[in-house]
């Protein structure tokens, strides 16, 4: 008999607090590989609390939490994290090349010298996310959708399994979100994907699975994104405006 392929993320009744507040019941979530999942929801609804988990930053109350077949911690260095570009980077002078770099670094801190196998993979990095001419630039001199796309080349120079990433798109235009999406489809094809985004037009488009969070997780096995599935992640009433076209989502608020 052949045996199954080992779940990238199993969560089994995960519970987690902030302060003796429950930010995250009851989760049970499994992620095959190959998946290219997104979490949807409220601010404040635990999504960016998953994704610390996923990375081992966080330890959950109750429950278990396996990536890669072992506790988070355990596979730190075959997982990829892209955060969002706050723009605080702007103010190091840095290559876009040395920040790729960093993705190599195994920790330690002090004075860092790259290999020339380090450097290979940094220059692939960029070549994979379109910014080999710009390998010289500083962050500061790179547009946002650049600097974020730099950040992804960290994540993927350690050629990772799993690729989280947290709202990647949120400070880019239009245009550098659709660019940047299409190339998590491209990287999708040999890396599983989880990341958190507001960007439903981008989830119905080119995800394939959706968990709305909110305290909660409840996971839809395709990338449609229905009414009932919102109002249920965000708890207040959604208008969809057209099949393949932006839904608006009202803000949070009380009841």
């Amino acid at each position: 008999m052949t045996q199954s392929p080992t779940p990238v993320i199993d969560i089994k009744d995960l519970y987690f607090a902030y302060n003796g507040e429950w930010v995250l019941e009851n989760v049970s979530l499994t992620v095959e590989q190959g998946e290219f999942l997104a979490f949807i929801g409220p601010n404040g609804g635990g999504k960016t609390t998953l994704v610390k988990l996923l990375l081992g930053l966080l330890e959950p109350a109750r429950g278990v939490i396996r990536v890669l077949g072992r506790p988070p911690r355990k596979v730190s260095s075959r997982l990829g994290y892209v955060p969002q570009d706050t723009g605080t980077n702007k103010s190091v002078p840095v290559t876009a090349e040395y920040v790729v770099l960093m993705g190599r670094m195994t920790g330690g801190g002090g004075f860092t010298r790259f290999s020339d196998k380090d450097k290979a993979a940094a220059r692939e990095a960029l070549e994979q996310v379109g910014l080999t001419d710009l390998r010289d630039r500083r962050m500061a001199e790179l547009s946002g959708g650049q600097r974020q796309r730099v950040l992804l080349a960290r994540a993927l120079v350690s050629r990772p399994e799993l690729l989280l990433l947290d709202e990647p798109t949120a400070s880019v235009d239009p245009k550098a979100q659709g660019e940047f999406f299409q190339l998590l489809k491209d990287i999708n094809e040999r890396t599983t994907i989880v990341l958190v985004s507001h960007d439903l037009m981008a989830i119905s488009t080119h995800v394939k699975s959706v968990a709305c969070v909110s305290r909660l997780v409840h996971f839809h096995n395709r990338p449609e994104v229905t009414k009932d599935m919102l109002e249920s992640a965000y708890h207040c009433p959604v208008e969809l405006i057209a099949h393949g076209l932006p839904h608006r989502v009202f803000p949070h608020h009380e009841d």
